[in-house]
């Protein structure tokens, strides 16, 4: 791929010029427009447009044009410090009904994180390929399906009984919600406004004439299809199990909402004292080593890897073990390896991501936290990114025998290192996946902690190209497709968000103390 960094030298990302930042002007056009639309409203409210409010018009507008030509902090952006998490309840969202007054029981049947795609075809799976999907996957849909399901029951004013994960299942992880998450924690922290209990009563059960009605909701439902379709069954019944509950409810949800569902992801879900020790320990370990390291979560798994239909540059050996995985689902299209790197669809190399991560700036001396399951290729797959970041760690290496009790539940291994990566200055994934998403989300709720989101379209070019140009124009055109995807409070966004990965209702901004207001 062309002339590697010199790894004994590092490439700092440096500070412009006040000349190298080119301060863009309004233009008339715009400065016109806003100037009407402010005298045309004037004349309807007799509010007269003074020298401070056009003041701070222009100002915002310039602090964003100059926000995309002035150099970036690698490690911090420099305005986190103005936006901080707010999910708090509003004084007119009622408290939670009492279990006697709710609407009923509502039962949550987890999927196990696997989308719908991959179920029938992973039961054929080695148990080898097993845990290394969902090693991750598992988590995260678990969060997403327990923040909706508590969004649910408040939807239909019903009393949410703490899932199960189905025990049955091929991934053979015996975990329970009480051995991942704190329930005592779960059901304080959101009895205001969901009531929770472990279990339906014994004496409820006993007086119900039939069993739970079970039904699964269509992907992204609104609110009206479980208050028109849900609810008078539940009433009915008494009691309603809601299967394979991933995606079951849309995005689009009144403000009040949006924040409890801020309140359940980064708040009421905390995990069990014996993982979040141990994960903070080891985040405690690195910091003894270094002031600041980088987390890096890599899917390079072979499933995912023969299900994207990409190539990897693993020759024929490669295509054949690839294309003999994707024979075992049964109704996958035919792919073009060549058009779904060309469109950004392939999950970035070890080696991509490493010569990512030096051209942004980030020196071969910068520790590095390696999540990730089962690697394609083992170690020769993963030794370009030693070579690049020599200080590099894993949970393995860093828990030694700590980890063994863990070793069995995938789960929970993913909890470790959930918190390894939440704990990091920077997180970065090779790609945009459950895992990538919620650790998105929650580090921007948290006061936008550098996340940085690979653009893999763009990217690809500059890697295919690699070998015709110098490291150093190499690396000013990594960090100019990389602006607007760094972390940024006023990073760019897909088409249609995801509310997990922007949780932009819960998230506040400061006004600055200098700041003038004009009654």
């Amino acid at each position: 791929m062309g002339r590697k960094p010199d790894t004994a030298k590092p490439h700092s990302s440096g500070a412009a010029s006040p000349r190298a930042v080119r301060r863009a002007q309004p233009s008339p056009v715009f400065l016109g427009t806003a100037l009407f639309v402010l005298g045309f409203v004037s004349l309807f409210t007799g509010h007269i447009v003074t020298d401070a409010d056009w003041s701070r018009i222009r100002g915002r507008w310039q602090s964003k044009q100059v926000r995309n030509y002035e150099p970036i902090n690698i490690w911090k952006s420099r305005y986190s410090n103005l936006y901080y998490g707010c999910s708090g309840r509003s004084t007119n969202f009622r408290s939670a009904l009492p279990e006697k007054n709710s609407t009923g029981y509502l039962l949550i049947a987890t999927s196990g994180g696997l989308n719908q795609q991959r179920i029938g075809v992973l039961l054929s799976f080695n148990f080898n390929f097993v845990v290394s999907i969902i090693h991750y996957i598992t988590i995260t849909i678990f969060s997403f399906q327990i923040t909706d399901a508590v969004v649910v029951a408040r939807i239909l004013n019903a009393t949410l009984v703490v899932p199960e994960l189905d025990h049955h299942s091929f991934w053979k992880d015996e975990s329970d919600f009480s051995d991942i998450f704190d329930v005592d924690w779960f059901m304080f922290y959101l009895s205001k406004d969901v009531t929770i209990v472990r279990r339906i009563p014994y004496e409820v059960m006993m007086s119900m004439d039939k069993l739970p009605w079970t039904m699964r909701a269509p992907r992204k439902s609104m609110p009206d299809f479980y208050t028109d379709e849900v609810l008078p069954i539940l009433m009915r019944r008494r009691a309603l199990q809601l299967t394979k509950f991933d995606y079951r409810l849309t995005n689009e949800l009144d403000e009040e909402l949006q924040k409890l569902r801020c309140r359940v992801n980064f708040h009421a879900l905390r995990f069990t004292n014996s993982i979040q020790t141990l994960g903070e320990k080891l985040v405690q370990k690195l910091r003894v080593m270094t002031s600041q390291y980088v987390a890096v979560h890599l899917r390079f798994e072979p499933d995912m890897l023969a299900f994207s239909g990409c190539y990897y540059g693993g020759g024929e050996k490669e295509r054949k073990e690839l294309a003999e995985i994707r024979k075992r689902w049964d109704n996958l299209p035919e792919l073009s390896a060549e058009d779904e790197r060309s469109r950004g669809k392939c999950p970035l190399t070890p080696e991509e991501i490493g010569l990512m991560l030096r051209a942004l700036g980030f020196s071969n001396d910068t520790y590095l936290y390696v999540a990730s399951g089962e690697i394609y290729g083992g170690e020769e797959t993963l030794q370009p990114l030693r070579d690049l970041f020599p200080n590099f760690y894993t949970k393995e290496r860093l828990a030694g025998d700590d980890l063994k009790p863990f070793l069995p539940f995938s789960s929970r291994l993913a909890a470790i290192d959930f918190i390894v990566c939440d704990g990091s200055d920077v997180f970065v994934a090779n790609n945009n996946g459950n895992m990538a998403k919620i650790l998105a989300g929650r580090r921007r709720y948290m006061g936008h902690k550098r996340t940085i989101r690979p653009n893999a379209k763009k990217l690809n070019l500059l890697f295919q190209r690699r070998n015709q140009m110098g490291w150093d124009i190499f690396s000013r055109k990594v960090k100019k497709v990389q602006r607007g995807l760094m972390g940024e409070p006023d990073d760019f966004r897909p088409g249609k968000d995801d509310f997990h990965e922007f949780p932009s209702s819960c998230i506040c901004q400061r006004i600055p103390v200098n700041r003038s207001v004009t009654a």
